[in-house]
């Protein structure tokens, strides 16, 4: 079977999805990084190879796309084909599941995006990079100190008659707001119920702030789990939120399908046996002129596999030895 894979690295999760020529996952993966991308990437190579042995599925891998946060060091590692930023993958991956999307919201463990599309290509965007009020990390921080599992929250907040308002604007003082509301008689599902609103209206006030929300409207990553955001989401913009298929994996999926689009004609894959080998990634920089670039290179086996940060192609244009 002749398949493509994509490879989303992010600094909570490392995705990995397998499609066939027909453009269907024949393999979904979704683990976390914990701060080591390449045992990451690794790890989940392993666990792809195993589950094709189990199933006796043989597979010609002809392209690898990668995106995510790492996406050039994973580009080093596997051989990657296609390197694309998370916009362009996520825009690829949600038109492939819902046809005519308009808009999609994405949040994940630390950063979150709103995509807006036209006829299927991305015409603008915004991230937010800086404060974690409105990703995954602000619903675990208050999950911890609720001492409930973050997966009971979506459940929990659904069960809300009336959802507390909460000072949510920053993780530094909703503590304090919250233990208050705990402390006048509030019911845990409506704190819970008013920290999935806080979320939503942090997002639409600051990601989203000036953007043209229309439908469809899909929302995906980590948090598109919880059905209590899905609903805030719901109730503020009063559309239909649509959750697609693999919505966690959606930036492996939409990696893996550019490569199949545009695949190349002799793949640059290392293959499945790069789990076994010696990779190190290092940092010097480079002093030849002001800019001073830090240069990142990535050895397998103790042989350069790639070179890049460097602004004028001095270190990065040189041929690898692998």
């Amino acid at each position: 079977m002749k398949c493509y894979l994509g490879i989303d690295v992010g600094s909570i999760s490392t995705n990995f999805v397998l499609i066939n020529e027909a453009g269907e996952v024949v393999y979904s993966l979704y683990i976390r990084t914990e701060g080591n991308p390449i045992k990451a990437v690794q790890a989940g190579l392993t666990m792809l190879k195993q589950s094709l042995k189990e199933k006796k599925i043989e597979v010609e891998v002809a392209g690898v796309g990668a995106t995510g946060s790492a996406r050039y060091l994973v580009g080093a590692i596997t051989g990657a084909d296609l390197m694309k930023n998370e916009i362009t993958a996520h825009a690829r991956g949600a038109s492939h599941f819902v046809p005519g999307l308009r808009t999609i919201l994405e949040i994940g463990g630390q950063d979150s995006k709103i995509i807006i599309l036209e006829d299927g290509a991305s015409v603008d965007f915004a991230m937010n990079l800086i404060c974690s009020a409105g990703t995954g990390a602000f619903l675990d921080a208050q999950a911890n100190r609720l001492k409930i599992p973050i997966e009971q929250f979506g459940p929990l907040a659904l069960k809300s008659k009336k959802p507390t308002q909460l000072g949510a604007r920053c993780t530094v003082f909703c503590e304090s707001d919250m233990i208050h509301k705990q402390q006048i008689g509030h019911k845990t599902e409506d704190i819970i119920a008013g920290l999935c609103h806080g979320l939503v209206r942090n997002f639409l006030s600051s990601v989203a702030k000036g953007k043209n929300i229309k439908s469809k409207i899909v929302f995906q990553g980590g948090v598109s789990e919880n059905p209590g955001i899905k609903k805030a989401f719901e109730d503020a913009l009063q559309e239909e939120v649509i959750i697609p298929p693999y919505n966690t994996v959606m930036g492996a999926v939409g990696s893996a399908l550019l490569v199949r689009d545009n695949p190349p004609e002799h793949t640059r894959f290392l293959g499945f046996d790069i789990t076994e080998r010696d990779i190190r990634c290092t940092a010097f920089n480079c002093g030849g002129c002001p800019n001073n670039c830090e240069v990142i290179e990535a050895r397998i086996d103790n042989k350069i596999a790639a070179r890049w940060g460097d602004r004028c192609g001095k270190w990065s244009s040189q041929k690898p030895e692998i």
